[in-house]
């Protein structure tokens, strides 16, 4: 691997199936073993259920309020600073319960790979 300097690409962002707005900061074959994508979820928007084959996410809230549902635990209550674990094969979906933007990096190993997202509902 080659060092790298990756600025943001506001321009690039794309608004993904799932219910929210991606920014791909790294996911590249130079770098397999992490994704990085910043995601933002409108106000009172929720992301559908789906999980990740063969792919550990873990959510970095940056900015805004949300309630995130993780496998079997309750909903629970997130802010910036906060950090969440989703393992893969484990369903998740997210809701902006603020006013404001909720935006957050999804990082991801190995790698975020389009064919490893399940869209859990009908």
């Amino acid at each position: 691997m080659k060092p790298m300097i990756l600025p943001i690409q506001p321009d690039t962002e794309y608004y993904f199936e799932e219910g929210c707005y991606i920014i791909e900061q790294l996911n590249t074959d130079a770098d397999p073993a992490l994704s990085i994508a910043r995601a933002r979820v409108s106000p009172g928007r929720r992301t559908r259920w789906h999980s990740l084959t063969h792919t550990v996410e873990r959510y970095q809230i940056l900015c805004g309020t949300g309630l995130v549902e993780v496998g079997d635990l309750p909903p629970t209550p997130v802010q910036a600073g906060d950090t969440v674990v989703i393992p893969a094969g484990v369903r998740q979906r997210i809701l902006n319960n603020g006013e404001v933007d909720l935006i957050f990096l999804a990082l991801c190993t190995p790698r975020f790979q389009p064919e490893n997202y399940q869209d859990l509902e009908d």
